[in-house]
């Protein structure tokens, strides 16, 4: 009996291996660009055409595990990752110096920077927020925290997402429970975040991704969240409100009629509201290439603007970034893939240009770019994949690899009390 349990526990190891999306993250006025790939993160200089060498000179210098989020701040003055390793990283986005180093407890899985730059906030496997006042270290020599503040927490459930909102009251924090949470972000939140405004509830699965929609016409904004359901949900903050739902998979008809069930859905992987429009970009699983979205604010609904493959048919983009300009900027790949293709690390980078509207639901213009005419040529497209030609076999396991492996990650399991109770001990010993 021993025997046999040892055995299934060490299959279920097998199987839950994780793997990383391959991440990006575009400056807010399109002055460079970020991917990570693993423990390795890449940035090209767009203004200078060039790639950026990262100076890192704190005792735990540089990413030692996969990295699982990064972004700039609104003002674009600053950039984060933060990963498997245990590290959050702040780096001056002028002179990318990393100027604040934080440790946290466990595993990283997602971060946020408050819009005035003031307040990193980031989520870890256990579902709690932290929190660190970067005032004292911005403008310092490379500082170690020991220890972040607590500020919330989701109750033992993987945080997806993080976001402030457009005004900065709220932090809004999304779990692999279905569950998004509005918190209000005090005056001083490393005393803790404790007054929810609300919880959006109706994804029926895991919350893979948050943005919001700001417009003229929507000046507080509108949160737009992305599912394992397959559907993208437009939600008022302030109440919870549900104000409109979209099954991207099947209106848009990237479903297979002849498909179970259970393969019609098909989970976000990522999106993003395209700055001064109704528009929101959709990473969609199996999909190579994205799902334009607009949505009619004073009608309370989405409808499809248009649906825009990319000729490789293995590029289905792991991440999205974009700028103040209407250049969507993706990513394809993975790290720490097992089998046989050979490479532990692998990216293919896209563009798409011209997703400005000149009327609502208007996106004609929005074009594929070829890798000669993206911003920053061939020679930005090479540093960020490391590589220039990216083999399509491998492209097309990765992209298998990476949807079984989020799904297995994402999707909680029933387990008979032992072999739960087995897991809780091995996963405290993992993470400690």
């Amino acid at each position: 009996m021993a025997m046999e349990q040892a055995t299934i526990e060490e299959g279920d190891m097998n199987q839950d291996m994780e793997v990383a999306p391959a991440l990006i993250a575009v400056h807010s006025n399109q002055k460079s660009v970020s991917v990570a790939v693993g423990c390795d993160l890449r940035v090209f200089d767009l203004e200078n055409r060039c790639s950026v060498k990262l100076v890192d000179d704190s005792a735990n210098s540089f990413h030692k595990g996969s990295i699982r989020a990064i972004r700039y701040s609104a003002s674009g003055k600053l950039f984060v990752s933060a990963g498997d390793d245990k590290l959050v990283k702040i780096w001056d986005s002028d002179t990318w110096h990393c100027i604040c180093t934080i440790l946290s407890e466990k595993r990283v899985t997602s971060v946020a920077l408050t819009n005035d730059d003031s307040f990193v906030c980031f989520a870890d496997k256990f579902g709690i927020v932290w929190a660190v006042n970067l005032d004292e270290h911005r403008h310092g020599q490379a500082v170690e925290i020991k220890k972040a503040a607590p500020i919330l927490s989701h109750y033992c459930s993987i945080i997806t997402s993080l976001e402030f909102s457009p005004d900065g009251r709220f932090i809004i924090s999304a779990d692999r429970d279905s569950k998004i949470r509005v918190t209000v972000f005090p005056k001083n939140p490393l005393k803790g975040a404790n007054e929810i405004q609300s919880y959006c509830l109706g994804h029926t699965q895991f919350v893979s991704c948050l943005s919001f929609i700001y417009t003229t016409e929507s000046p507080d904004g509108i949160l737009v969240s992305g599912s394992g359901d397959s559907t993208v949900r437009a939600w008022d903050i302030l109440t919870g409100s549900l104000l409109a739902t979209f099954d991207v998979g099947a209106e848009a008809g990237l479903v297979d009629s002849n498909k179970s069930e259970d393969e019609c859905i098909l989970a976000i992987n990522d999106l993003c509201a395209v700055p001064n429009s109704s528009l929101v970009a959709i990473s969609i699983q199996s999909f190579s290439g994205i799902v334009l979205l607009s949505y009619n604010i004073s009608g309370r609904s989405f409808s499809l603007a248009k649906v825009i493959p990319v000729s490789e048919q293995a590029f289905v983009p792991t991440s999205l970034g974009i700028s103040c300009s209407d250049t969507l900027w993706m990513v394809s790949g993975i790290s720490n893939m097992q089998g046989g293709v050979g490479s532990s690390c692998l990216a293919r980078v896209r563009v798409i240009s011209g997703l400005s509207i000149k009327s609502e639901g208007d996106s004609s213009g929005a074009v594929v770019l070829e890798d000669k005419d993206v911003p920053g040529g061939v020679e930005a497209v090479e540093k960020l994949q490391d590589k220039l030609r990216i083999d399509k076999g491998m492209l097309q396991e990765a992209s298998e690899t990476l949807q079984s492996a989020m799904r297995k990650l994402l999707i909680k399991k029933n387990y008979i009390f032992e072999k739960r109770d087995f897991r809780k001990k091995r996963g405290r010993k993992n993470n400690k």
